[in-house]
C-alpha cells in the first residue's frame, strides 16, 4: 500500500509528473529510432549472421545501440562513452583540460564541447569500420557495393552520416533528460536497451523448456538450469543492492564552541564513504572498451582472411577466452580505482572538514586526514572492484557451462542486471527525494532515504 500511495502522490506533484513523462516520451522517440534501419542494408541477409552477431548482441547490451539489424542507432552511446574516456585519462596529464575542469561549469561545458567534436570523429570511424564489415559479408545491395571501402562513394558518405547523426541525437537525449528529465539519461538509455530484450531471453527459456534432467540436447533448458538462473537472478539482485548501497561510515567529530555562556558544537556525526563509489561506470567502460577491438578485428580478419596474425588476434579477444577474462577483470579494476581518483577527492574533503571545524577522532585536520581517507578509500574501492569484475565474469561462466545462450545469461544475472539494479535505484532515490522534499511519504514509508543502506 505504502508503494502504491507513494505512485499516486508522485502524479499529484506537477513538477515531478512532468519530468516523468518527459523522461518516458524521449525513450519511447529512442526506441522507435531503435528499429528504423540504415537504408540499403539487407535485412533479411542480416538475419543470418555468423560470429559477429554475438558480438553484436553483447555491444548493443552496454550501449544502447542495434548493429544486429544495423538501425540508424546502431552505433549507440559507445563513441561518446569512449570519447568520455579518453578525456577522463587525458585532464590528469593536458595541464590546459586541468585547468578547465577547475574552472567550474565554465569549464565542463568546454570540456563537453570538445568530448561532442571526438564523439563525431569516433563515430565516423567507426561507422566506416561497421559498413566495411557488412560490405565485405555482402550484406548491402549489390547496386550500391564497390569502390576502395566496397561501397559507392555517395553510399558510404549517406550511411556515416546516418550512423553518426544517430549516436548525436540518443546524446541530444540523454543531455534532456538529464537537465529537464529526471534520473542520467545516458543510463536511462542504456536500461531502456536492456530492459526491452528480457522479453526475449524469457520467451527463449519458454520456448526451449523440458521437463527431462540432463538432456542431451544442449538447447535445452531443463529445471536445473531454470533453477540456477533464477537462484542467480534473484542472488545478483540482493548483491548488487547490497553493494550499491553499502557504505563504510568514518566518524566525524564537530568541535565545541564558546560563546559568552553558551557552548555550540561537540556533535558526533558520520561521514558515509561508497563501497561502489563507481556505481556500475567500471563496468561500463571496461566493456565498451573490450568490444571496440573485437569489433576491428573481426572485421579487419574478414577482409584479409590471409592474415594469420589478424585471425589469432581475433581468436584472444573473443568472449570467453583467458586473455579476455584477464583483461576483462584488469580494465574493470583500473575504471573502478580511476573513477574514485577521479570523483573522490581526499585533500578537498580533509580541508572541507576543517574549516567546519570537524575533525576525526585521532587524526590531526590537513594532511593526515586526508592520507586517512585515501587509505581507506583504496581499501573499499578494491573490495567494490572484486565484486564488479565477479559479476561482470558470470554471463560469460554461466553461458560456457551450462551451455545457454548469451542473451539469457546476460538478462537474468550478470553485468546487465547490475546496469539495471543500479540505474533503477538511482531513479527511485531521486523519486524519493522530491517526494520528501515535498513532504510527502516515499516508497517504502516515512520520511527518510531509502531502507536498506547498511554499512560495510
Amino acid at each position: 500500500m505504502n508503494i502504491l500511495r507513494a505512485f499516486i502522490n508522485v502524479f499529484k506533484i506537477p513538477e515531478l509528473r512532468n519530468k516523468i513523462l518527459f523522461t518516458v516520451g524521449l525513450l519511447m522517440i529512442y526506441r522507435v529510432g531503435f528499429v528504423i534501419p540504415v537504408p540499403g542494408v539487407d535485412q533479411k541477409a542480416m538475419s543470418g549472421m555468423g560470429n559477429l552477431g554475438g558480438l553484436a548482441d553483447y555491444f548493443q547490451l552496454f550501449t544502447g545501440g542495434n548493429l544486429s539489424q544495423s538501425t540508424i542507432f546502431g552505433l549507440g552511446i559507445m563513441p561518446y562513452i569512449s570519447a568520455s574516456i579518453i578525456f577522463q585519462l587525458l585532464m590528469p596529464v593536458i595541464p590546459s583540460l586541468e585547468r578547465l575542469s577547475k574552472e567550474g561549469q565554465s569549464g565542463m561545458r568546454k570540456i563537453n564541447e570538445y568530448q561532442r567534436y571526438a564523439t563525431v570523429g569516433l563515430c565516423m570511424f567507426q561507422a566506416l569500420v561497421w559498413m566495411r564489415y557488412l560490405a565485405a559479408q555482402n550484406y548491402i545491395y549489390p547496386d550500391l557495393q564497390g569502390g576502395f571501402f566496397g561501397m559507392t562513394f555517395s553510399y558510404c558518405a549517406m550511411s556515416l552520416i546516418v550512423l553518426t547523426s544517430g549516436t548525436l541525437f540518443m546524446m541530444w537525449l540523454g543531455e534532456q533528460i538529464d537537465e529537464y528529465g529526471i534520473g542520467n539519461g545516458i543510463s536511462l538509455i542504456i536500461m531502456a536497451g536492456i530492459v526491452s530484450r528480457m522479453p526475449t531471453a524469457l520467451g527463449y527459456i519458454w520456448n526451449n523448456a523440458t521437463a527431462q534432467f540432463g538432456s542431451s540436447d544442449s538447447t535445452k533448458m531443463d529445471p536445473a538450469k531454470i533453477l540456477f538462473l533464477l537462484v542467480a537472478f534473484v542472488g545478483v539482485i540482493a548483491a548488487s543492492i547490497l553493494i550499491t548501497q553499502g557504505q563504510r561510515r568514518i566518524p566525524i567529530q564537530q568541535a565545541k564552541q564558546t560563546r559568552g555562556r553558551r557552548v555550540f558544537g561537540g556533535q558526533r556525526q558520520y561521514l558515509p564513504l561508497r563501497v561502489n563509489h563507481g556505481g556500475v561506470m567500471p563496468i561500463i567502460f571496461a566493456s565498451t572498451l573490450l568490444i571496440f577491438p573485437q569489433m576491428l578485428l573481426s572485421g579487419l580478419s574478414s577482409a584479409f582472411p590471409t592474415v594469420r596474425t589478424l585471425r589469432y588476434l581475433t581468436e584472444w579477444f573473443q568472449s570467453g577466452s583467458f586473455p579476455y577474462i584477464v583483461s576483462y577483470v584488469a580494465l574493470v579494476y583500473f575504471f573502478a580505482y580511476f573513477w574514485t581518483s577521479v570523483q573522490f577527492r581526499p585533500k578537498d574533503m580533509a580541508n572541507s572538514l576543517r574549516d567546519g571545524g570537524s575533525f576525526i577522532p585521532g587524526l590531526r585536520p590537513g594532511k593526515r586526514t586526508a592520507d586517512y581517507l585515501d587509505r581507506v578509500m583504496a581499501r573499499i574501492t578494491y573490495v567494490g572492484a572484486g565484486f564488479l569484475a565477479l559479476i561482470a565474469l558470470i554471463p560469460t561462466l554461466v553461458a560456457q557451462q551450462l551451455k545457454v545462450p548469451f542473451m539469457v545469461s546476460a538478462f537474468l544475472g550478470g553485468t546487465g542486471l547490475l546496469i539495471v539494479v543500479s540505474v533503477a535505484l538511482d531513479l527511485v532515490q531521486r523519486i524519493e527525494a522530491n517526494l520528501i522534499m515535498r513532504n510527502y511519504p516515499g516508497f517504502l514509508g516515512g520520511s527518510g532515504p531509502i531502507r536498506g543502506e547498511r554499512d560495510t
